[in-house]
């Protein structure tokens, strides 16, 4: 056991995952808390799984404690791989290969919970039935943000879906609260992998403009952070801005996110 808290302690944590009974990775992120408050059905028995964008691997190894018969999680380990807009910082790009330490954290929980959850590295754009199969359930969470073309994303996942898709990404709250059902979206762009931020009618909209039917939501959850990031107070010109809800949101340690059920149109 000591062992293990050493080598967790050594390496930086996207997801706080349980290891062990009171053996926890204090990550960016507590998934933990949102589990539950998910259309994730309480049974995948006999159901092939797909986790799209892994990380620390938290989805996947849900996906596995609910009975899946097999999960596959994808993910691309090397950041010089993801959707970079021009002008990015090296210190940037430097920073996330070092959180992603080529997967480490993974294969570290992956050992230490015993799971046969089944890693591929392999570009959300690339999925093809061919070469991955087909899946009954397939989740996608936090990734839409970092991508250059999230409907070419969702359209590949709708290649290899059979099932039901299950939707949880980062939502432009000053937007929702303006535009209800009308699809809008900001754009960042700007030095770093993070591009386009909707309200929840553009997130449905995405969703069906690759294929699918919304049978559940969008509904709004709050991502919780994890030990590992740093709560800060808002700065004046932030809550006298459009982002103030994100920005009250943040200082009381969590992220807006919508959450949608879907399934192929």
């Amino acid at each position: 056991m000591d062992d293990l808290r050493r080598r967790i302690a050594a390496h930086e944590w996207y997801h706080t995952l349980e290891l062990a009974p009171g053996v926890l990775t204090p990550g960016w992120y507590d998934t933990r808390q949102l589990a539950g408050r998910l259309p994730l059905p309480r049974s995948l028995a006999g159901r092939r799984c797909l986790d799209v964008g892994t990380f620390d691997g938290f989805w996947a190894f849900e996906l596995e404690r609910r009975g899946a018969t097999e999960v596959v999680a994808i993910d691309l380990l090397e950041p010089e791989d993801w959707d970079w807009p021009a002008g990015r910082e090296e210190a940037t790009v430097e920073a996330l290969r070092r959180r992603k330490a080529a997967g480490d954290g993974f294969e570290l929980a992956r050992a230490a919970l015993g799971s046969a959850v089944v890693r591929r590295e392999r570009s959300v754009y690339a999925l093809e039935p061919d070469h991955d199969g087909e899946f009954d359930f397939v989740y996608l969470g936090s990734l839409l943000l970092h991508l250059r073309d999230p409907v070419g994303a969702l359209a590949a996942v709708r290649r290899v879906c059979r099932g039901e898709l299950l939707v949880v990404d980062t939502v432009d709250l000053g937007l929702d609260l303006l535009h209800r059902r009308r699809p809008a979206l900001s754009l960042d762009g700007v030095g770093r992998p993070w591009w386009f931020i909707p309200n929840r009618a553009a997130l449905a909209r995405m969703v069906e403009a690759a294929g699918f039917r919304v049978v559940d939501g969008p509904r709004l959850v709050t991502m919780p952070y994890g030990p590992g990031q740093p709560r800060r107070r808002p700065r004046a010109r932030e809550l006298l801005s459009r982002r103030a809800p994100e920005a009250l949101l943040a200082a009381r340690g969590r992220d807006p996110h919508a959450a949608l059920l879907a399934r192929p149109a």
